[in-house]
């Protein structure tokens, strides 16, 4: 019996998505398919690959299942034939022992013998020889999908070992029954495949759904309605008693809203006080205006007391107006750009008791500590400013910790570190006082936070440090010294001609 083989290579159709959900705006699948819609597809699609890559193997294994029942009805037939050995076997009987192994001939060896049992003339060749004997699964899947895509007309030669006195099986048949079969089985493990994918993106659908897809749909209705008023407490998200990535998710959401609720209405409260400030400002500027024309009038009069009286509550009254000008400009954005020039320190120094608002009852007394001829490069306005918040702050503390076994005190002391130009000038404030709580310490520079008398703003030390930074330099806390100690540190720097610009 000769044999031959073939094989032939085929493209297979590529499937696709169509064209029209290929070129579809990114946005239109979002419309018609939410969070869990898209879910409940990739879940399907998922199954689906999983399918297809248990029904190829699946297929090669129905093959060999199936080519293997052809070859134990070939080994029936074989024993019916050696029921009766060296007689002939009946056209009649040739036909239906052919017929119900479905095959063209059976070939069986044993005891050096060979018998042929055929109604028909033997082909010219095989398609393919199978031997179940040493059958690889690449050889098998490959046999599978040549005999789906590609059924040829010449038969297939199977060959296995023989049982029951017979050393070898060999039949021929045709590929069309065995390709019929191959169809049917894929049809039902196509049918199956789909029931198990539908019902198991169900499961996982409903799943996920309550248990993913619910929560993260709150999350986000949480997110609209807390944005249409940031400002509310009630809008705030109540976190669940979850412990995975979800519940972290909402105490972390819950913890931003409820922060960010606060500054806004912080900011709110800012703006507005911004606007009573400019209104304070602007009515205060116009009294202490008619104040300073009234004094101008008592310059001329004969009094020696006013004589020596009025420059001074002259100047003092512009002090006050320019002073009303900038020292309520925290209400405003932004500082003005500071106009930084080496100026004498002491000049500014000699000025704290009386802008600090000293009155004739106050017990604290200011002293000054100040090398003769020291300069610094800052804006004197700005400067004095810093200097008056921080003795003014230094002054009503220590009037409100009351008498005690030493003179209430404020020192203001001043030093140069270097040369002028390339050095820097320290300034120290300090009182004797009982020191700054440690609860004031955390917020102590941030406004309406780090006052600790009743009745105040909490402002002075957040103007002071602003001012400083303005102009170059920085203000901090002394630490481990008796009292409330703050260094002002103040770098040299004259600009140039283009640096003014």
């Amino acid at each position: 019996m000769g044999v031959s083989t073939r094989s032939e290579t085929e493209t297979a159709p590529i499937l696709g998505l169509p064209t029209e959900a290929v070129t579809a705006p990114a946005g239109g699948l979002g419309r018609h398919f939410g969070l869990s819609g898209r879910l409940f597809l990739i879940t399907v699609a998922f199954v689906a690959i999983a399918e297809i890559l248990i029904y190829v193997p699946a297929v090669a294994n129905y093959r060999l299942s199936w080519l293997s029942d052809r070859i134990a009805a070939a080994q029936v037939a074989a024993t019916v034939l050696d029921a009766a050995p060296g007689q002939p076997v009946s056209e009649d009987l040739a036909r239906r022992l052919l017929a119900g192994v479905g095959a063209r001939a059976i070939v069986v060896s044993g005891g050096g013998t060979r018998r042929l049992l055929s109604n028909a003339a033997m082909p010219e060749g095989v398609v393919e020889t199978v031997d179940l004997r040493d059958d690889s699964w690449w050889d098998s899947i490959h046999g599978s999908w040549r005999t789906l895509i590609a059924p040829a007309e010449e038969p297939l030669r199977v060959i296995d070992q023989g049982r029951a006195g017979f050393d070898m099986v060999e039949i021929l048949i045709d590929e069309a029954p065995l390709r019929a079969a191959i169809v049917d089985f894929s049809i039902r493990l196509l049918l199956s495949s789909l029931i198990i994918a539908a019902t198991a993106a169900g499961l996982v659908f409903i799943v996920l759904q309550r248990v993913i897809v619910a929560p993260v749909r709150r999350l986000a209705h949480n997110i609209t309605a807390f944005a249409d008023d940031p400002e509310s407490l009630e809008r705030v998200i109540t976190p669940s008693r979850r412990t995975d990535e979800i519940g972290h998710a909402e105490t972390a959401l819950a913890k931003m809203e409820q922060a960010l609720a606060g500054e806004l209405r912080e900011k709110r409260r800012l703006a507005e006080l911004g606007l009573a400030v400019s209104k304070i400002n602007h009515e205060l500027r116009n009294l202490l205006t008619t104040a300073q024309l009234l004094v101008d009038r008592l310059e001329g009069a004969a009094d020696p007391t006013v004589q020596r009286v009025a420059p001074r509550l002259v100047a003092t009254l512009g002090r006050a107006i320019r002073f009303c000008e900038a020292t309520l400009a925290y209400g405003r954005a932004t500082e003005r750009h500071p106009q930084r020039r080496l100026v004498l320190l002491e000049p500014i120094l000699a000025e704290l008791p009386e802008l600090a608002g000293l009155s004739t009852e106050s017990r604290v007394s200011v002293r000054e500590q100040v090398p003769s001829g020291l300069q610094i490069c800052a804006d004197p306005e700005q400067l004095s400013r810093a200097l008056t918040n921080l003795v003014r702050n230094a002054v009503q503390a220590l009037d409100a910790a009351g008498a005690g076994r030493e003179a209430p005190e404020v020192r203001v002391t001043a030093s140069r570190h270097g040369g002028v130009g390339s050095g820097f000038v320290t300034i120290l404030v300090s009182d004797n006082g009982p020191g700054l709580p440690e609860r004031a310490k955390a917020h102590l520079f941030a406004p309406f936070q780090g006052s600790m008398r009743a009745g105040g703003t909490g402002l002075g030390l957040a103007i002071a440090a602003e001012l400083v930074q303005l102009n170059g330099g920085t203000l901090r806390l002394d630490e481990g010294v008796p009292g409330a100690s703050f260094r002002i540190t103040v770098p040299d720097w004259i600009p140039g001609p283009k640096e003014l610009h």
